[in-house]
């Protein structure tokens, strides 16, 4: 059965809108994931893209995975990568790194579609202030097969006995899957906590209906989602590492470990990536 079942809400970055999922009032945490959007589906106008200017990150990984589109990361360790649909970036921050997000020069000129997830993941307090490293896993490389009208990938984690190639700090699991209409999935259940988030379509899961931008939580035991029609949806969740304080781009056991990001950012101490510092995003006043 499903313990919750809630909504994305819609929260514009500046020029484009996601769906929030994580945190929730009444759910803070699946697992490890502390932040999860869902990223369009979006269309840009010729001359328009998306344009994350650099900012911080302290005390969690960034997993980031597109169904359609493009688009262009640079980090503070001097990565320049683009990510396109079926691949895998994980960023882990750290002790702190900063990083942006934007259209190449190319599909902005001509005009590109996006649609995709981005997830934080809490690292376990003793990997708070792990030096911060990026990971990319190719399409070739992301672990993927197909059985009964079920296709699916796993981004990161261990899941049906497969294994992501993207090292990770603590149990965790998450699949993206499309469904035709009729096919079911059975979420793993070596997993502690679990989640289903619909990005397309209509699923029923547990005796209750989702539709696209809704998630459901589910308690220990066999849990499934079958689609009505065709339908996309992530399965995710993990091992529960305890609360975690977050604010703004922070994540942290420790509260005074957010401050001192805080001054960090404002005084300049971290560093920029190499290829973007020109702008940065300023740190949110009055939160």
């Amino acid at each position: 059965m499903t313990d919750l079942i809630f909504d994305a809400r819609r929260t514009d970055l500046g020029g484009f809108e996601v769906g929030r999922i994580l945190p929730y009032v009444k759910q803070r945490m699946v697992g490890p994931f502390v932040f999860l959007d869902h990223i369009g589906p979006a269309s840009f106008a010729p001359g328009n893209g998306i344009d994350v200017r650099p900012h911080p990150h302290i005390g969690l990984a960034t997993v980031t995975y597109l169904l359609e589109g493009a688009f262009h990361h640079r980090d503070s360790l001097g990565t320049s990568a683009v990510i396109r649909p079926g691949e895998v970036n994980w960023m882990t921050a750290g002790r702190g790194i900063t990083h942006s997000e934007r259209t190449d020069p190319g599909p902005r000129a001509t005009g590109s579609a996006m649609h995709g997830l981005q997830a934080w993941v809490a690292l376990p307090e003793e990997d708070e202030e792990l030096e911060p490293a990026f990971a990319h896993a190719g399409v070739d490389e992301v672990p993927a097969w197909e059985e009964r009208g079920v296709s699916a990938r796993l981004v990161v984690g261990t899941a049906w006995g497969a294994t992501s190639p993207i090292a990770t700090r603590s149990p965790i699991f998450y699949v993206v899957a499309t469904l035709a209409p009729g096919a079911s999935a059975t979420l793993p259940n070596e997993h502690a906590e679990r989640a289903v988030y619909v990005l397309t379509g209509r699923v029923t899961v547990g005796g209750a209906t989702l539709t696209a931008g809704q998630m459901a939580t589910f308690a220990a035991g066999d849990a499934a989602v079958t689609a009505e029609g065709p339908a996309t949806v992530a399965l995710l969740g993990g091992a529960p590492l305890g609360p975690r304080h977050v604010w703004w781009n922070f994540v942290s056991s420790r509260l005074d470990r957010i401050e001192a990001a805080k001054a960090d950012w404002t005084a300049g101490r971290f560093a920029l990536p190499p290829d973007d510092p020109a702008e940065w995003i300023p740190l949110p006043q009055g939160r």
